[in-house]
């Protein structure tokens, strides 16, 4: 179903029919000024610092760390990983370029699948677009190599995320996105979907006792590649 099909179903829902064009232009003077909100002082660090807070927010929500130096690291780290919590060496993977690059293998043990997540799946890798140093929030917009399944379906999450991409606070993440993808926000529409992942997923719905895994994976483990020198500098 087309946007414009979909936009018709909820006017007809509503019984409304288009904005009049006072409502209209003050609509498109709001998307495009992109007005900002609070950012707190705490992300506004050097960028060591900076890098340090995303990886004490993980910790404190309940996600796990590896920091390696270069991607040549990341079959090893991936695979220790996965080795230590007794998963299978099997794995989806998003079907994006960075992941591609990466020298797997020299873990031949590990047997990749690009592509969506499914119900058997127990594994996924994902890559991280944003890390959100503020909540150690990663940033996740739906893409063909980025799917969104692999973020919901397995109860295992590995985000592969580059220090270079984290930034101090959300504003800043909701910057960069928009600044990437110009072209395909030029309309003023973002992604079909944008997640926000602070940790795996968890409830206390039930007499107030925190269970992980509830709605999505119940381990999500983070390898940060150290590629930002200004962080070493700092």
């Amino acid at each position: 179903m087309s946007r414009e099909a979909i936009f018709g179903a909820i006017r007809r829902g509503l019984r409304r029919g288009a904005l009049p064009d006072d409502q209209a232009m003050a609509l498109r003077a709001r998307l495009s000024a992109h007005p900002r909100h609070l950012i707190p002082a705490r992300s506004r660090v050097a960028r060591a610092e900076q890098i340090a807070l995303f990886l004490r927010n993980l910790e404190k929500e309940f996600a796990t760390f590896r920091r390696v130096s270069d991607a040549a690291e990341l079959p090893e780290a991936v695979a220790t990983y996965i080795a230590a919590q007794n998963l299978p060496p099997e794995l989806v993977i998003a079907p994006h370029d960075e992941l591609r690059s990466i020298p797997w293998a020299a873990r031949p043990m590990l047997r990749l699948r690009e592509g969506r997540a499914e119900a058997a799946d127990l594994v996924s890798v994902q890559h991280g677009y944003v890390g959100i140093a503020e909540t150690g929030t990663l940033m996740l917009p739906a893409a063909p190599d980025r799917p969104t399944t692999l973020n919901l379906l397995c109860d295992t999450a590995i985000v592969v995320l580059r220090a270079s991409r984290i930034v101090g606070a959300y504003e800043e993440a909701w910057d960069v996105l928009r600044a990437e993808r110009h072209d395909e926000l030029s309309d003023g529409f973002m992604p079909r979907n944008v997640m926000l992942v602070t940790g795996p997923s968890r409830s206390a719905d039930i007499e107030s006792t925190l269970e992980l895994g509830a709605h999505g994976p119940r381990r999500l483990h983070v390898v940060l590649v150290d590629d930002d020198s200004s962080a070493l500098q700092s």
